[in-house]
């Protein structure tokens, strides 16, 4: 594998940041991943502009462009004969003396890590997945804004290590008020009498690219979508049940908590979706 690291593509064994890198000391960054299909970045426009608004609200100066960005992003996936893929793209504050004060730091670090990625085990999609409430909190959004993509990721990996010992496929993080926020690296969408609802942004979670993508496209298709804040026990009621990210797309769930969600098997509503989806926004790049 090679990456591209400010500005040069070089081999994995050779790319390094120094240890004084505020990323590396802080976690002060932030990042998109986006998906490639058939040698083209999925969406490309929405992840700049959401990563550009993640380096505004952060204070972090941009050394791209939106096109030097693009352009570098094809650069590393050609460098790695990739067409199917998935692309990490980061920025953090760079190398500096010890210290949190964003000044310290004269020069951001730009690094891509691109993977061979052919999606998820299709048995996932056939059989849904596990998912276990945790007790990790989301962080509050006057504490750390959603809005922001940021590399510090502590909160989501206690959740993860949480759902591990509980044998789930992902987390379910609550809000400080016991709202169902979202998942580590995914939104959620639950089915209750025909209805699509999912927790609104100003509850403290990400405006993922494909829960709005699934949104939009629900509606065209007549379906009736909610954004409102819910609690676990409507997760526990709920007729279908899936999780939504980039390299998810569409993931169902079946069992929450070793609950049966419905009949224990992908919702219609979420297998309509899913093919809905990759039929409109998927397969027009092949």
């Amino acid at each position: 594998m090679k990456v591209y690291l400010n500005g040069k593509i070089i081999p994995k064994e050779k790319a390094f940041v120094s240890v004084f890198d505020h990323g590396f000391l802080y976690g002060d960054g932030i990042y998109e991943t986006l998906m490639v299909y058939n040698g083209k970045i999925f969406k490309i426009d929405e992840h700049i502009k959401r990563f550009f608004q993640s380096a505004r609200m952060t204070g972090l100066k941009m050394p791209l462009t939106k096109s030097q960005i693009e352009a570098a992003l094809y650069k590393t996936l050609k460098a790695n004969n990739l067409t199917e893929a998935y692309i990490r793209i980061q920025i953090t504050r760079g190398y500096g003396d010890i210290g949190l004060d964003p000044a310290l730091c004269p020069k951001p670090t730009v690094v891509i890590i691109p993977k061979e990625f052919h999606g998820h085990p299709k048995e996932y999609y056939q059989k849904g997945v596990h998912v276990a409430v945790v007790n990790i909190r989301r962080n509050h959004p006057m504490a750390l804004n959603p809005k922001i993509k940021a590399t510090n990721f502590l909160n989501n990996i206690l959740a993860k290590m949480e759902s591990l010992k509980k044998k789930a496929y992902e987390a379910i993080m609550l809000t400080i008020d016991g709202y169902v926020a979202e998942g580590t690296i995914c939104n959620i969408f639950i089915v209750k009498n025909r209805t699509l609802i999912t927790a609104p942004t100003n509850i403290g979670i990400l405006q993922g690219v494909t829960r709005t993508l699934i949104i939009r496209l629900a509606k065209e298709k007549g379906i009736k979508v909610i954004e409102k804040a819910f609690k676990k026990e409507m997760l526990y009621k709920a007729d279908e049940c899936f999780l939504s990210s980039t390299t998810m797309e569409i993931m169902p769930v079946t069992r929450i908590d070793n609950r049966k969600v419905g009949k224990g098997a992908p919702g219609e509503m979420t297998k309509r979706l899913l093919n809905d989806f990759k039929e409109k926004y998927v397969r027009p790049y092949y």
